[in-house]
């Protein structure tokens, strides 16, 4: 999750000097729909037919940071990072999800070589090539030249998938805009999508992956509109016969959550550009995915004891408390072989959600 912070004086004066309602000068908008950016590792790999359910993951890697403290967040005073420091959690967000041996993998808040906060590292390329992994599509949510505040400077980061086997087709599909902000703020503010990928694998034919990263913060129901639109997206490709797999951070938690707001990590944080979460009024946001789809875990089996299921936790001194991360689709999940692999909890404010993909009944 990320709040950009407030423009400053200077950055608003900027702004309206730059006559930013009329146009576009810091290459901040996309159309509603555009082709997504496609990858190819450095040194391909084997493509083989797969032999029982396929692995896939899901993670929000927060943008190669580990647990750097950004300065959006409680007590967080970071801006950019370094290059040693990007390359370093970079390295070892790959070598765990190389040690999953997943087929696919959904990421969220990667940074690509035109972020300065990554040190303009490519991380979708250099997750790619570590993970052993062969193709990827990526989708920039929050993207310009040019930040004008804290120093951020220019920034691309968003939403991948990676796959095993080739990618036929990635198309990103614009999300609403949150509208309980100003014009300036919402020019330079994320711009949240849905990305739609289609593989081509052996024996089994064309798959659907969708892919996203819901909002956050806002309050005037934007969060629920992008959950809805994942669903209509989901529809439509389940309605055409394909085997369809989504998910990503949605930014929501199980109805049968034992705590919605006053976590305990943001007891003592009072600076004033830290938000704090609260999803009281959202129970229900999340029922027509469930009731359509297979999610990674059901309410009921959730609210019986969620702990092992957490995948987020602000302030890593505190145990993971509220499930952010989720999986949904048409067909099935292996038996036993969904898990929140919660021993990554040092690599990212969240952890990754590992699923067998049981394609074929």
């Amino acid at each position: 999750m990320v709040r950009p912070a407030g423009l400053t004086a200077a950055a608003l004066a900027l702004t309206a000097l730059a006559g930013l309602p009329a146009c576009d000068p810091f290459n901040t908008g996309f159309e509603d729909t555009e082709q997504a950016v496609l990858y190819r590792a450095s040194r391909p790999g084997p493509e083989p037919a797969p032999s029982g359910p396929l692995r896939v993951v899901t993670w929000n890697v927060k943008f190669g940071g580990a647990r750097l403290r950004f300065f959006w967040e409680c007590r967080g005073t970071r801006v950019l990072m370094t290059e040693a420091e990007v390359r370093g959690d970079v390295a070892a967000l790959a070598a765990y999800l190389k040690a999953l041996d997943p087929d696919l993998v959904l990421l969220q808040e990667v940074d690509t070589a035109g972020s300065k906060r990554a040190a303009y590292l490519d991380e979708v390329q250099l997750l790619l090539d570590g993970t052993g992994l062969n193709y990827a599509a990526y989708a920039s949510q929050w993207k310009a030249d040019y930040i004008p505040s804290d120093g951020q400077g220019p920034i691309d980061s968003g939403n991948a998938v990676l796959s095993r086997w080739p990618i036929t087709s990635a198309t990103r599909h614009a999300l609403p805009l949150q509208t309980d902000i100003s014009s300036l703020e919402r020019y330079f503010y994320l711009k949240r999508n849905l990305l739609e990928v289609h593989l081509g694998v052996p024996g089994l034919g064309e798959l659907a992956v969708v892919a996203t990263h819901a909002e956050a913060f806002s309050k005037d129901g934007t969060k629920k509109k992008h959950l809805d639109l994942l669903k209509a997206l989901l529809d439509d490709l389940a309605a055409r016969g394909l085997p369809v797999l989504g998910g990503g951070d949605l930014n929501s938690i199980p109805p049968t959550s034992p705590v919605r707001e006053n976590f305990p990590e943001d007891a003592n944080c009072t600076d004033a550009r830290f938000e704090p979460d609260s999803y009281v009024g959202e129970e229900t946001w999340l029922d027509p995915l469930y009731a359509a789809y297979t999610p990674d875990v059901t309410p009921a089996l959730f609210g019986a004891d969620p702990g092992p299921w957490y995948t987020f936790v602000g302030d890593e001194a505190y145990p993971l408390n509220r499930k952010l991360d989720h999986l949904f689709t048409n067909r099935a999940w292996a038996p036993g072989s969904v898990q929140v692999m919660q021993d990554a909890v040092l690599l990212s404010d969240h952890v990754p959600v590992v699923a067998g993909w049981q394609v074929v009944p």
